[in-house]
């Protein structure tokens, strides 16, 4: 469910009181351990977190004029949503998604979570300290890195391969592109899902 609020104070703003006090509970964390390689402000009708073109001209590599999306959160119909593209840019056993599954699971708590996306009914179903941790480990230079890497290994998969599109672009209705990482990640393709019981 995409927000039409221009600022992240209407966003919050628009939200019922319960739902407004869990992703501000959220967004509080988050803030406190973002590097200041990132900026915060709506994108794609959420609040959004990513490196801005100040600091990585390229963009976003589906569309350049947006900048490059490292996190996002929601309010959707039926749960909340907490993007984090770190854990969906990397090799079937990166490192920092295995820490994450075990850190989350440690915590004691459920987690649902398919490809990047977390989701959670309210604010106690959410390790904050596995947050806070998840965002203070991926610095804007590092996750640059991680993107770029993921990007070369994608492109030299594709190399050779006549007659088709270096990147295939899916498009969201409406024709926006989808907020999404590096396709390395999709290697294996079949769709990252965990359920860790509570």
């Amino acid at each position: 469910m995409q927000s039409k609020a221009s600022t992240v104070a209407d966003y919050l703003a628009s939200l019922p009181e319960g739902r407004r006090a869990a992703v501000s509970a959220v967004r509080a964390v988050i803030l406190a351990n973002l590097d200041a390689g990132y900026s915060e402000g709506m994108q794609y009708g959420m609040i959004g977190y990513a490196v801005p073109h100040s600091v990585y001209p390229k963009g976003y590599h589906v569309d350049p004029r947006q900048p490059l999306g490292f996190a996002a959160l929601a309010s959707q119909k039926q749960h909340l949503s907490l993007y984090l593209m770190s854990l969906h840019g990397g090799p079937a056993d990166d490192p920092h998604l295995a820490w994450f599954l075990a850190a989350w699971k440690k915590s004691g708590k459920k987690l649902e979570m398919g490809k990047a996306c977390i989701r959670f009914k309210r604010v106690e179903d959410v390790p904050l300290e596995v947050i806070g941790e998840a965002i203070r480990r991926m610095p804007a230079r590092k996750y640059i890195e991680r993107v770029e890497k993921a990007l070369a290994a994608y492109q030299a998969g594709k190399a050779g391969k006549a007659g088709k599109a270096a990147w295939p672009v899916k498009k969201a209705s409406g024709g926006a592109a989808r907020f999404r990482s590096p396709p390395a990640a999709h290697a294996p393709r079949a769709r990252r899902r965990a359920i860790l019981p509570g």
